[in-house]
């Protein structure tokens, strides 16, 4: 059999345009058809909508009805229930949103030829009007009970953020000297803020770092949980033994050392970050927040970052049973600069 050439089917060459395989039949979903499948979702959604609108409710009741006032298992409680009801809020409005798009928005397909980024201003006039068509075929107009359902979820939905805000600190400062002050005093045992053994001199290795606490924490009444964590927060402190020759004494810090043991808060001076992160070899400690750096060799003053003040030192003795104590307290506020601190100095 002869088969000539015009009989066979044109072969599409490389690089030429696939043909446009054109838009599938468009199959309309069951909400478009039946109007009992749409007033269905419509209460779904209106379900979801009121729902979000009770747990953010339900964060305002827990956030009242369970202040912390240092007791853990209520600190723990209001956490689990205000993530809990803040999250149930916020799911349900995604959901809520999700599904009214995808069942009762319009379905329709369009095809749209790219332009260039800048629009024309008939596009952009274009675009608005678009804009209040969708509005309007969105059927928030006609759909009362979404609309009336979601607002009320919305309208609610900032009240948690506000109540938190207050979480950022008291209205009312508390008095100079609840900031200015920590727990040391003379006579105060260091002890180890892990094992809370009290340490002797000789405990100390020279380029050994120890973190320390004062031994009257322990005495603070374990339901004191947020006063407990406030003086962990302010006293904590760092021991550091050096070699003699290998450190300079500030002006009128002279005897604040014991056998080149030396003591520093832990706190550091730009935003209050613990800090521990210590160079044997130069004597430096570092903040892992911002990176500030501080030369204990020197009076813990700054070397680097964006702390500008150095690191308070205690002053150190040794008790009469030959343990480590507190000569006297801080003489300066530990942790970062706040309010009223010049006053607090003058």
């Amino acid at each position: 059999m002869t088969t000539h050439s015009s009989d066979l089917e044109p072969i599409q060459a490389v690089g030429d345009p696939l043909p446009d395989p054109g838009l599938p039949p468009h199959e309309h979903r069951l909400t478009d058809t039946d109007p009992k499948a749409a007033k269905r979702v419509e209460r779904q959604v209106a379900a979801m909508f009121g729902i979000a609108t009770l747990a953010s409710i339900g964060f305002l009741v827990a956030y009242v009805a369970l202040p912390l006032d240092g007791d853990l298992n209520r600190l723990q409680l209001s956490n689990i229930l205000l993530g809990l009801f803040l999250g149930l809020s916020l799911f349900l409005i995604g959901i809520g949103a999700i599904q009214w798009a995808k069942k009762l928005m319009p379905d329709v397909e369009m095809v749209q030829e790219r332009h260039p980024l800048e629009s024309s201003p008939e596009d952009q006039q274009g675009a608005i009007a678009a804009f209040e068509a969708g509005a309007e075929e969105s059927g928030i107009g006609r759909r009362k009970l979404i609309r009336n359902s979601l607002l009320g979820a919305a309208a609610l939905l900032p009240l948690p953020v506000v109540f938190l805000l207050g979480d950022l600190g008291p209205l009312t400062p508390p008095p100079p000297e609840v900031l200015a002050k920590t727990i040391w005093k003379k006579g105060t045992r260091v002890v180890n803020d892990v094992t809370f053994e009290p340490i002797k001199p000789s405990d100390l290795q020279v380029g050994q770092l120890v973190n320390a606490m004062p031994a009257s924490y322990e005495e603070l009444p374990e339901e004191a949980h947020t006063e407990r964590l406030r003086v962990r927060a302010s006293a904590s402190v760092l021991l550091i033994r050096m070699e003699r020759g290998e450190f300079t004494v500030p002006e009128g810090r002279e005897g604040w050392d014991i056998d080149g043991i030396l003591c520093y808060s832990k706190i550091c001076t730009h935003v209050g970050c613990p800090i521990s992160l210590y160079e044997q070899q130069t004597h430096n400690m570092l903040c892992p927040c911002h990176q500030s750096t501080f030369a204990l060799a020197e009076g813990g003053k700054v070397v680097f970052g964006p702390a500008r003040r150095s690191l308070p030192q205690l002053p150190l003795e040794v008790d009469a049973e030959g343990y480590l104590a507190a000569a006297a307290g801080f003489d300066q506020p530990v942790g970062p600069s706040y309010w009223q601190r010049l006053e607090v100095e003058s």
